[in-house]
């Protein structure tokens, strides 16, 4: 989900055709309030991913000021941020980017180029929450299924994890199974590659 806020229709109209062009979802806000007030309703996170693409330049609210409550509200941890400037100030680029933005872009903005960004920007989100949902689920294995795991992913075998355990094998088999469920993973390669 790509979240849009400027305070010009025009450009709002023009961000939202051109991210349907490349299929991504996209929400547009007139103000960083309007902004504020939906992800305080939506309550939750697209495990899609979410970016968002801010006008710095805004009546009340300006994109550097909502971007700095974001991130004192803990909004933005997975949902990087791109800047729009109609003004181009290298040394707010550089701050902006300093603090964490995605990226930096000047009106008039290359369309490709942006979109682009937009869907780096998603991907790494998209990432984040895979990433973060791997961890939670970590911890809901138990101190021997970590163990287990651990020897899974050193490519160890059944009877080696069993052996070097003190175990028997069937109970290296049980935990084998346990450690897969809670990951929600059918092999050792896709739990190599979750938690890689």
């Amino acid at each position: 989900m790509l979240h849009i806020v400027d305070d010009e229709e025009v450009i709002r109209d023009a961000l939202l055709w051109l991210a349907q062009s490349r299929s991504i979802t996209a929400t547009a806000y007139a103000s960083g309030t309007a902004l504020l007030e939906a992800l305080a309703a939506a309550n939750h996170f697209d495990p899609q991913g979410e970016c968002l693409l801010l006008d710095v330049r805004m009546p009340g609210i300006s994109g550097v000021a909502l971007f700095d409550m974001l991130l004192a509200r803990k909004l933005l941890g997975r949902r990087p941020v791109l800047f729009l400037t109609g003004h181009g100030d290298v040394p707010m680029a550089v701050d902006t980017l300093k603090n964490g933005a995605f990226d930096f872009f000047e009106k008039p903005f290359n369309d490709n180029k942006l979109m682009d960004r937009v869907e780096q920007a998603l991907q790494v989100s998209r990432a984040a929450c895979i990433q973060e949902a791997a961890q939670m689920r970590l911890s809901t294995l138990s101190a021997r299924e970590r163990e287990v795991l651990d020897l899974i992913l050193a490519g160890k075998m059944n009877k080696v994890i069993a052996d070097e355990l003190g175990i028997s094998m069937r109970t290296v088999e049980v935990h084998r199974a346990n450690v897969f469920d809670k990951m929600n993973v059918k092999t050792a390669v896709e739990l190599a590659r979750l938690l890689k």
